[in-house]
């Protein structure tokens, strides 16, 4: 009867331990997309930051550059703000192509990667 049972143990052992496997993956795998998913997000607020600091520095040398040539530096900061609304107005309308459809894109290859299938 003791023989009868043992291969029922065993297979109860091998499904914990499966389970347990299982359980490892998912972890390391949310883990790895986490992980990437924060970097990215890192590094883009970065370039962001970068980005921003450099429009304003250039904003001002233009308004300084337009100032001495138009003889008046609020016509010449005038002139900067339009060139900046409407690429903001640009950027507000093309959004959904620039961003949104890249971020799904982005955030399904990080957390359904591709397996290579030979």
């Amino acid at each position: 009867m003791n023989d009868f049972l043992e291969p029922v143990g065993d297979l109860s052992k091998t499904a914990r331990e499966y389970v347990d496997l299982r359980i490892d993956e998912v972890k390391l795998k949310t883990a790895k997309g986490l992980s990437l998913s924060v970097s990215r997000i890192l590094s883009y607020i970065l370039i962001f930051g970068v980005a921003t600091n450099l429009l304003l520095v250039l904003s001002f040398a233009a308004i300084l550059l337009l100032g001495d040539v138009l003889g008046g530096y609020g016509l010449a900061a005038l002139i900067v703000s339009a060139v900046l609304l409407v690429l903001l107005v640009v950027l507000i309308l093309l959004r959904n192509k620039l961003f949104r459809g890249g971020f799904v894109k982005l955030f399904i290859k990080l957390f359904y990667p591709q397996q290579d299938e030979a």
